[in-house]
């Protein structure tokens, strides 16, 4: 009897760790354009400007392998579009980045120009919880844009598994409390 209430108590617990919030978002950057030569310079950092990026956020870029990349430089390399102090490089997309701790981090494509056609990126990632902001839209009536970047759906789930198993834990932990009650 009592191992069946140690037993108990133990998933109870693990219940209740099971019930911290969950508040890591996932950035698919560019929107539905995704990670490729831009429409005009300043697409990319005026994607990024309503956002928060939190830390425990991922950064999504959907690409395909061979016909971009993704270069976390330093922000003077960011800034001249060179790669005196590369400090990652990704070449098979989609690559998904973690956003682990708070701070600057610069990103851009290093194929041919793309960098200096505007494909860079720069991100100020804080404490907060992670947001899209408002709305971001692009005109593309004036502008014919071709990508074969796979889309934004194709890669990340329409739902985070993370809430199901935080709505699993808790159930779980307040059934095994409960019924430690009353054995």
């Amino acid at each position: 009897m009592e191992k069946v209430q140690v037993t108990l108590f133990t998933l109870a617990a693990l219940g209740c760790f099971m019930m911290a919030p969950v508040s890591a978002f996932n950035h698919v950057v560019g929107g539905g354009l995704g990670w490729t030569v831009p429409p005009n310079t300043t697409f990319y950092r005026d994607w990024a400007k309503p956002r928060t990026f939190g830390a425990g956020d991922k950064l999504v870029f959907p690409y395909r392998s061979g016909v971009n990349n993704v270069i976390q430089v330093s922000e003077k390399d960011f800034n001249a579009c060179t790669q005196n102090e590369a400090i990652d490089m990704f070449h098979d997309g989609p690559t998904i980045i973690l956003l682990d701790k708070p701070g600057k981090y610069f990103y851009y494509s290093g194929v041919g120009k793309h960098c200096e056609l505007g494909q860079k990126l720069a991100v100020t990632v804080t404490n907060k919880e992670g947001s899209s902001g408002a709305p971001f839209t692009l005109d593309l009536s004036s502008t014919e844009i071709t990508s074969a970047a796979p889309s934004p759906a194709a890669i990340l789930p329409s739902k985070s598994s993370a809430t199901s198993i935080r709505s699993f834990g808790v159930v779980s932990g307040f059934l095994a409390f409960l019924l430690s009650l009353f054995i």
